[in-house]
């Protein structure tokens, strides 16, 4: 099956049984999923068939060279039917009009037909016998008619050009169907593993089970999804994420299957098998993408619907009417409308729509964008306001220590200050370890003042490290640390102090910091005339602070998760809105937005399910590249749609003023059919 009207033929075919629930067609594939009891996969097959298809239960993915095998006697039994067709025009041309010559011909002509048509001339005649009207059939009208009007050298030729075409056609689109899975697909079939006597040994990475640790040399690819157990190097991580620059690994990270290992030797421990890796769900969700229609598609496969029986009708009543009412020749007449049933057949037009949508998948998912559907892909050219989730989103979701400053005189502070944070397990603490480093000292007395800070003994001294409040609470307060500390808490900036009895000694603030990509997104955003809102629980300063440092147009700040749901939907009544969030707080609001994009990375797994686009790499720069891609996928749709009905119109007048032979009619047909793949494919170029 080649296109959406064939794709109804078959849904037709499969009417009449009740047990089958569910029929998921993958046209760039050729596949069809049934959800039926197998009990009557027999009963299927042979419905299909009945249909003129030829179908068979897919058992196991064939050999690499099986197919290599498969096409190319399929492009030599085509190029035979050529040379054959070519035959029976040169005895048309060169050889007496005598019986017995034009019987040979004739023979050459049927023998050319068969070689490349006997698909399509089945397939054709499946569908007239059942009244249905689609592409094969007006193929099939139109070789047979011209075969018995006396025009079989015509009829010969015009079959073998147009297997060829559709074989040039499918190969372009199955380029488009394996843009992804072709790039992905690299990853290692077998891995090396370590054994329980401590030796390694290669083993298919199909089989290794969650919990081994592999080993990948510098150059190998990662065969399998896991987290770094030792050693240090770069990684290559553009087939997964779309990432250009390397990013450096080391015990604890994680790694995917399909990336490259470019520096030293890494060891890791498999964290999901070979059917659920970050690459393998890819590839799975394209393939699923590629499954669905998008809005011009479905546009499209009406408008055929429609317009391949109004075609059929008006070339009937050219061969029937033209000569009565017109004085036409029969055979000149009947020759003129099989002319136009070839002109007619809306190949073109279905075609140019999912080769197009699948290329923008594939090209989205090489750079690190995952869409879900076609659907997605189209509608994000619409959205004219993005909104952001700040935490975990334009920011980093974890907080450093982003400036300190010394109070008083005394080279030890900071040691005291890291032995009292090491003590807690507040995320603000945690970031003041993390940004101090060093040796601690022991601490005494320890204790934790819930909403205030810390406490304890150092060396004999009861040291405080607490926020603004408790601070103000002890009456440490002056008016220079308070201006110092406003100063910070205006750049949205959590502030601790440490203190003795009587001496404020230090000042650390820590900040949940912006992605370096967020800013420029927003630029980029504003570039496309695109406006932006953040959407945030915390508190108003911080929010604005946050805003101002990245250009946001609009702030909401101190939103639970249904303010959110509630000021998308809002919106969204006025305009295409976007939602862009990492958490399961922000699950709701991308569920309601137009088009919901999450984090690949750091985002929840609910995050991930509700949202319709997934940005692999967490760059947020993303977000306006896929943009741009949808509005250029939308440009050559059109572009597409034009370019079929406009060759088509060309060349349907030229037929109905005789000027218009069955050769002409099969480049008209073909060429735009082939012209319309090969623009759809320039999506896939970077």
């Amino acid at each position: 099956m080649d296109c959406p009207v064939e794709e109804g033929e078959i849904r037709r075919a499969l009417e009449r049984f009740p047990a089958v629930h569910r029929l998921q067609f993958n046209l760039p594939a050729r596949t069809l999923g049934v959800d039926a009891p197998q009990s009557i996969w027999t009963d299927i097959v042979a419905a299909v068939a009945a249909a003129g298809f030829q179908a068979e239960v897919i058992r196991a993915a064939p050999k690499a060279e099986d197919t290599a095998r498969a096409r190319r006697a399929e492009l030599f039994q085509l190029i035979a039917a050529l040379v054959v067709a070519a035959g029976a025009e040169t005895i048309d041309f060169l050889a007496p009009a005598t019986t017995v010559w034009k019987g040979l011909g004739m023979a050459v002509a049927a023998v050319a037909i068969g070689l490349s048509g006997l698909a399509v001339l089945r397939k054709g005649l499946a569908a007239l016998l059942r009244g249905r009207l689609n592409i094969n059939a007006l193929m099939s009208v139109a070789v047979i008619g011209a075969f018995v009007i006396g025009q079989w050298p015509e009829a010969a030729m015009v079959m073998a050009l147009y297997s060829l075409a559709e074989l040039i056609e499918a190969r372009s689109v199955v380029r488009a169907r394996h843009a992804i899975t072709g790039l992905l697909a690299l990853s290692p079939p077998q891995a090396e593993v370590r054994q329980p006597d401590g030796s390694w040994r290669l083993q298919d990475a199909q089989s290794v089970a969650v919990g081994a640790t592999l080993r990948v040399k510098p150059g190998e690819r990662f065969a399998l999804d896991g987290r770094v157990t030792s050693g240090r190097s770069a990684v290559d991580q553009s087939p997964v994420t779309g990432e250009s620059v390397p990013v450096d690994k080391a015990a604890g990270d994680e790694v995917f299957a399909g990336t490259i290992n470019q520096g030293g030797a890494l060891e890791f421990e498999v964290s999901k098998p070979a059917s659920d890796t970050v690459l393998a769900r890819i590839i799975h969700a394209v393939e699923e993408a590629q499954g669905q229609r998008a809005p011009t598609q479905r546009f499209v496969d009406r408008f055929a619907a429609v317009y391949t029986p109004a075609i059929f009708v008006l070339a009937l009543g050219v061969a029937l009417g033209a000569p009565l009412l017109l004085g036409w020749p029969w055979l000149a007449a009947v020759y003129k409308a099989l002319v136009l049933l070839v002109i007619a057949c809306p190949c073109a037009l279905v075609i140019s729509t999912p080769v197009t949508v699948v290329s923008g998948l594939a090209a989205a998912a090489r750079q690190g964008i995952l869409i879900k559907g076609g659907v997605h892909l189209e509608e994000a050219r619409k959205l004219k306001l993005v909104a952001l989730d700040k935490t975990g989103t334009l920011t980093e979701g974890r907080p450093k220590l982003v400036a300190h400053q010394l109070l008083a005189a005394d080279a030890g502070v900071l040691a005291d200050a890291l032995s009292l944070a090491l003590r807690s397990d507040h995320p603000v603490s945690a970031a003041i370890v993390a940004g101090l480093g060093g040796e601690a000292l022991e601490v005494q007395d320890f204790r934790a003042e819930p909403g205030r800070g810390v406490q304890g003994l150092i060396d004999g001294r009861r040291l405080v490290l607490g926020n603004h409040r408790w601070i103000h609470e002890r009456g440490q307060c002056s008016a220079r640390l308070e201006a110092q500390m406003a100063e910070h808490e205006a750049l949205g900036r959590t502030v601790s102090v440490l203190a003795s009895e009587d001496a404020v000694l230090a000042l650390f603030a820590v900040a949940d910091t912006v992605r370096p990509s967020s800013r420029e997104a927003v630029a980029e955003l504003h570039a496309l005339g695109v406006k932006t809102a953040m959407l945030t629980g915390d508190n108003e300063a911080t929010a604005r602070a946050i805003a101002e440092q990245l250009g946001v147009d609009e702030v909401h700040s101190g939103l639970l998760p249904e303010d959110k749901q509630r000021l998308v939907k809002a919106w969204g009544a006025k305009q295409a809105v976007g939602m862009v969030g990492d958490g399961v707080n922000d699950s709701p609001s991308l569920a309601a937005a137009r088009v919901g994009f999450s984090l690949g990375g750091v985002g929840t797994d609910i995050a991930k399910e509700a949202a319709d686009v997934l940005i692999m790499n967490d760059d947020l720069r993303k977000l306006p590249q896929m943009l741009r891609l949808s509005r250029r996928t939308f440009a050559v749709l059109v572009q597409n749609v034009t370019l079929a009905l406009g060759i088509k119109a060309v060349f349907f007048v030229l037929a109905v003023l005789g000027g218009a032979t069955m050769w002409m009619a099969v480049f008209a047909d073909m060429g735009a059919s082939l012209l319309v793949v090969f623009n759809g494919l320039r999506l896939l170029r970077r």
